[in-house]
């Protein structure tokens, strides 16, 4: 997994940068809404949200739902 790095850190690595669209997908997931509830709220099909999360996953080695969250307070989302 790569470790999540808030800009400042004193061993600053390349964060990947989110689409705006992911990060919203991710406040969404964060909050606790299902995936087919965040589609509903962003007018997108639910392939779309697993594609934003998918995306994600890959940009940070993130594995499951519950490092979705922690990246997203990380983050400040």
């Amino acid at each position: 997994m790569v470790p999540f790095v808030l800009p400042g850190d004193a061993d600053e690595l390349a964060e990947p940068a989110l689409a705006p669209r992911e990060a919203e997908t991710l406040r969404h997931i964060a909050a606790g809404c299902t995936y087919s509830q965040a589609a509903r709220r962003m007018g997108v099909s639910l392939h779309t949200i697993d594609t934003y999360l998918r995306r994600v996953r890959l940009k940070f080695g993130i594995t499951s739902k519950a490092e979705l969250t922690r990246l997203a307070v990380a983050l400040g989302l």
